[in-house]
């Protein structure tokens, strides 16, 4: 029986050795990365971490998992993606006329 894999999802098989390579607190910045991630050929999964808040008040997020073969490559992605967000803030910081004291 042949499976159309155009109507599978490429999400990590759950039974494969997963490995956290992103956290965050918005569940957005989460879904921006996993976009990034996917378009580069890496599978992803996002898992949200809900913790009661009555017992654990403020602990929760959004965690990034991937396939341990493709942490590597998965992390530096997201440190180069990071990285040039800060670089066009900072540019952003100098040619606004505004942050002239």
């Amino acid at each position: 029986m042949a499976i159309d894999s155009a109507n599978t999802e490429q999400a990590p098989n759950p039974n494969e050795k997963l490995v956290r390579v992103f956290d965050t607190e918005q569940e957005s910045e989460a879904m921006v990365v996993r976009g990034l991630l996917e378009s580069e050929g890496i599978d992803a999964d996002v898992t949200a971490l809900d913790a009661p808040q009555d017992v654990l008040p403020g602990v929760g997020g959004t965690v990034i998992l991937v396939r341990e073969e493709d942490a590597d490559r998965a992390r530096k992605l997201i440190r180069e993606s990071l990285r040039s967000d800060e670089d066009t803030a900072e540019m952003d910081a100098i040619a606004d006329p505004r942050s002239e004291g």
